[in-house]
């Protein structure tokens, strides 16, 4: 991303954005290749902010056919017929994203998420999945972890009115101001595994319950062979029990994780729009901060439930610290 100026075109057309956040943030974002994977609502919300604010091309994968319970959250895709027939979702949000920022590449990558390689993901500064396996998280994390250069990494899902989002920067570097000085910035993230691997009873206590209770859901989708989303609410008695012998092994409160929360994510396949506004904007956000160096990232889990209307960060990380990051900042001096 290093070394390419601006062209004039792109200075008068992110004129405002460069008032805001600078030439150089707008460089680096103008420069930047993101793969997105898994077109659920959110993630299109995801996809329109990033084309406005000028990256430097999109790169879709979803080989779904059109449904109507896609056609419920991602308003790229036609309503009519005749116009998505034949196209798969991916080609058909290429097609409305395009209209949006003529400047901005947008391309589809045909094939399964997993079976990818780690040069292909080698081409990418930032990769976001959406609606994977727990295995696939966990490969895709892995294999943008074996580049030589750092790839932003993100998972995003939303069930019912609830999201969530979690992010991977591996070893991160960016500068911070402070009076009339810059400070240097270090924040060191685990990988999906790491995290999620973090026993329950290290956990602050006040965690939050959609965090224990995706991870249930998660695990049940992978024993039971489950397409990510494909539950019901008839499958609630399995995921009961899964809770059970999950909190007995980790020595936890099973009533951290409510029926009635469980409930609502098995049936939640639909997703709420406006939800999706939310998630989609929080992450468009996120993957702009990584990628021009502008703001304090999240770490590492971010989640949100519109029955009580919070947005929540949680470090769940394999290392904590208990330092404030303004104690880990190292002076840049002239």
């Amino acid at each position: 991303m290093d070394g390419e100026e601006l062209t004039e075109q792109e200075t008068a057309l992110y004129d405002r954005q460069i008032r805001v956040w600078g030439a150089d943030a707008q460089r680096r974002l103008s420069k930047s290749h993101i793969l997105v994977s898994g077109l659920k609502g959110s993630v299109i919300e995801f996809c329109k902010n990033i084309v406005l604010a000028g990256v430097g091309s999109v790169t879709l994968n979803d080989d779904r056919m059109v449904t109507e319970e896609i056609l419920s959250a991602n308003f790229l895709v036609p309503a009519d017929p005749n116009v998505y027939t034949g196209k798969s979702l991916a080609e058909l949000c290429s097609d409305s994203l395009k209209e949006f920022n003529r400047m901005v590449r947008v391309s589809v990558q045909e094939g399964d998420l997993s079976n990818f390689s780690v040069d292909f993901f080698r081409k990418f500064d930032a990769v976001v999945i959406s609606s994977c396996s727990l295995s696939t998280k966990k490969s895709v994390n892995e294999k943008c972890r074996k580049s030589l250069k750092r790839i932003a990494f993100y998972t995003v899902d939303c069930k019912d009115s609830c999201g969530e989002i979690f992010v991977d920067l591996q070893n991160y570097i960016y500068s911070k101001k402070k009076g009339d000085g810059a400070f240097e910035c270090h924040i060191k993230y685990s990988t999906f595994e790491e995290a999620i691997s973090v026993p329950w009873k290290s956990l602050p206590v006040r965690v939050s319950k959609l965090y224990l209770a995706l991870r249930v859901i998660e695990k049940f989708e992978e024993l039971e062979g489950r397409i990510p989303g494909e539950t019901s609410a008839a499958d609630l008695p399995k995921v009961q029990k899964l809770r059970k012998d999950l909190c007995d092994a980790q020595s936890h409160d099973e009533s951290r994780i409510p029926d009635s929360l469980l409930e609502r994510l098995l049936e939640g396949r639909s997703e709420f729009p406006p939800v999706c506004a939310i998630i989609g904007g929080i992450l468009g956000q996120e993957v702009i901060k990584a990628i021009s160096g502008k703001g304090d990232p999240m770490k590492n889990f971010f989640f949100f439930d519109a029955m009580d209307g919070k947005g929540t960060i949680e470090d769940i990380s394999e290392v904590q610290t208990d330092l404030p990051n303004c104690n880990l900042f190292s002076a840049i001096t002239d």
